[in-house]
């Protein structure tokens, strides 16, 4: 793919991009930002390369994914090397801000706390299945496990959401 083609291909995923680099980072907005920006530099300098075996939108995420593993296992250097300006820090616009219920932020509050008490594979298989549409072969090219092992994570994931948002409700 030429560059002009795959800059605006990444373009267009940067919202999902970021999303999926926030589920990566636990939600650590300024972790999901370094992250995402070392996935681009990674694309864009060439030394992860777009194969075409998945769509760009699967493989960009397990390259998301395994910078995201990469920068946890090393994460004390990030504090002694600050990264360059690249690509924007912030997160993208997104939906309505200040007209949003009281109600909706409890919910997604609530949703959001259940989630993280999930194991982090079912954590990430629900996130790329509910939140980016995608399938669970998808899910399962990214997290590099199979389609079987990720409808495992999928189901149990499902399981304890529900029984954590429950006992939440009670």
């Amino acid at each position: 793919m030429e560059r002009e083609a795959l800059e605006r291909e990444l373009a267009a995923l940067h919202v999902a991009s970021w999303g999926w680099a926030l589920a990566c980072c636990r939600r650590d907005e300024p972790e999901a930002a370094d992250v995402l920006q070392d996935a681009y530099a990674k694309v864009l300098s060439g030394r992860a390369r777009f194969g075409g075996h998945a769509s760009l939108k699967t493989w960009f995420f397990g390259v998301i994914r395994l910078t995201a593993l990469e920068r946890r296992r090393v994460s004390f250097f990030r504090r002694a090397t600050p990264m360059g300006e690249a690509w924007s820090n912030e997160p993208p616009a997104s939906g309505p801000g200040a007209d949003e219920r009281v109600a909706q932020r409890q919910t997604a509050e609530r949703v959001s706390r259940a989630l993280g008490a999930l194991a982090p594979r079912q954590r990430e298989v629900l996130h790329l299945v509910f939140y980016e549409e995608m399938t669970l072969a998808e899910a399962a090219a990214i997290m590099g496990v199979s389609v079987g092992s990720a409808r495992q994570h999928y189901d149990r994931g499902k399981q304890n959401l529900h029984a954590a948002l429950e006992r939440g409700a009670s």
